[in-house]
């Protein structure tokens, strides 16, 4: 008896050992189990066999490597790979299938815009060049440029915008498009032709979100400063992930996140399965570190007052009608109505914004009002014409008289020019003492004026080219006290 407990005592610690392995046996196994599973069979895109076709020519034509065909031959269990039947359908891998550089052309170049290949010298960009996958493109302060891909897509930088053209590929065969965008500073505006194929990707990535879209207009800016990013949706809908790089940063620091973020969305992922969808007319803004913003109304398109205006003063200026929750607005010119060839770019707080002195021409601006995270809202645009005109005045005593003389002068000599003069005691010259049209000259004389305070401007009415212009002098005043 004493033998059989010593036996037992012995073997206790034994079997709390071969329990205690148990799981861990188990745990091997499922792995050795999983690692002997068969891999899921690789995504593959049909192929139909044309007169003379060979998997020679079809891996030389689609494949990465022209030996790529035994791969091919393996996977469709060809045993005649030099002979194939017409209308035969092959299963192409697409993983097997070679990517064709694309390239971007530079529509337009305004102002300081340079470019450089992967980490080479700044250069010059002019508008005709082409650009590819690894240039670094960016504005200087009063630089703008936009750039068109091959399917119509249009990228559009403002001033002091840097971005890299990451990925610039077309899959062989699928036809299906890879672009990517980095954007370093600054903002850009894309209008993107609508995706056709499944595996089309086209994304803008600022160090803090990926804004993915299948075809549409919107806009995304970065500002370095604080890492935020605004995306701004005007037609269509853009995916918008947090970038999980920034947001592991933003960890390390010890701040917490509401929720992890994943990697940027692979071709072909749907936009719905982004952790935002912004629809059309409306905005996100994501922090650094931060998930992505929830989508906001943008601000509805602000109106311009005196839209048929001839911008004929020195310098170029708009008055925009307020909008009760705007904060600042941004005004836009550029020489063609889309403003894809853009000239300047300004923001103010003010409804009244000036855009500096421009060459006469027909123009079109674009307007849109900023709410109070930063978004900027709708846009409106309105062409206008720019013609300038100097209409300079003086007035004075003749010497020995009781006249007043009352001379001006124009720099914009059109045919068939007549001037109006008026005078009167208020500022508003709403009861004039002398309204005078049909003055051919520059020059015109009042006699026997009784003390006082006076107010005049003087009109200058022009033909030219078919159309009626007027340019008023600012109304101006004097005092006689003789």
């Amino acid at each position: 008896m004493r033998g059989a407990r010593a036996v037992r005592a012995s073997a206790a610690p034994f079997l709390a050992f071969a329990l205690a392995l148990f799981p861990l046996a188990r745990s091997v196994e499922a792995r050795e189990s999983a690692s002997r599973a068969p891999a899921p069979p690789p995504e593959t895109t049909p192929y139909v066999t044309q007169p003379g076709d060979s998997l020679y020519n079809i891996a030389t034509r689609y494949l990465h490597s022209p030996d790529d065909w035994k791969k091919l031959a393996s996977i469709n269990r060809v045993s005649a790979p030099r002979s194939l039947q017409p209308g035969t359908t092959l299963r192409v891998p697409v993983a097997l299938l070679r990517q064709d550089s694309l390239s971007a052309k530079v529509i337009a170049a305004n102002g300081p815009v340079q470019h450089a290949f992967h980490d080479g010298p700044l250069l010059p960009v002019k508008a005709g060049s082409s650009l590819v996958e690894g240039d670094r493109v960016q504005t200087g302060h009063d630089g703008f440029a936009t750039l068109e891909l091959a399917d119509g897509s249009h990228i559009v930088l403002p001033p002091d915008t840097a971005l890299d053209l990451a990925t610039l590929r077309q899959t062989a065969l699928t036809g299906a498009t890879d672009r990517v965008v980095n954007l370093q500073r600054g903002g850009v505006s894309s209008e993107v032709t609508h995706a056709t194929k499944k595996d089309d990707r086209f994304q803008i990535r600022s160090p803090s979100v990926v804004a993915g879209v299948r075809g549409t207009q919107f806009r995304v800016s970065y500002d370095r400063s604080n890492g935020a990013t605004a995306v701004e949706v005007l037609d269509g809908a853009v995916g918008v992930d947090a970038d999980s790089s920034a947001q592991r940063a933003h960890n390390r620091r010890g701040v917490k996140v509401a929720s992890a973020q994943s990697a940027a969305p692979a071709p072909g992922t749907p936009l719905a399965a982004s952790e935002q969808l912004v629809a059309a007319r409306h905005g996100s803004l994501t922090l650094a570190g931060q998930p992505a913003g929830a989508p906001v109304a943008l601000l509805d398109a602000p109106d311009l007052l005196h839209p048929s205006k001839v911008q004929d003063d020195d310098e170029v200026a708009f008055d925009i009608a307020p909008l009760a929750l705007a904060r600042g607005y941004r005004a836009q010119i550029g020489r063609d109505a889309g403003l894809l060839d853009m000239i300047r770019d300004t923001r103010s707080v003010d409804p009244h914004v000036s855009m500096g002195a421009l060459e006469d021409g027909t123009y079109f601006v674009r307007i849109s009002a900023i709410d109070e995270h930063g978004l900027e809202g709708m846009p409106a645009a309105y062409a206008f014409e720019r013609r300038h005109v100097a209409l300079g005045a003086s007035a004075g005593a003749i010497e020995g008289s009781r006249d007043f003389a009352f001379r001006w002068f124009t720099d914009r000599n059109a045919q068939n020019t007549r001037f109006r003069f008026v005078l009167g005691t208020t500022a508003d010259l709403r009861v004039p003492l002398v309204d005078r049209t049909d003055i051919t000259t520059g020059e015109a004389v009042v006699r026997d004026l009784p003390k006082g305070v006076y107010y005049w401007t003087v009109i200058a009415e022009q033909f030219d080219n078919g159309r009626y212009y007027q340019k008023a002098s600012p109304v101006q005043s004097f005092r006689l006290d003789w």
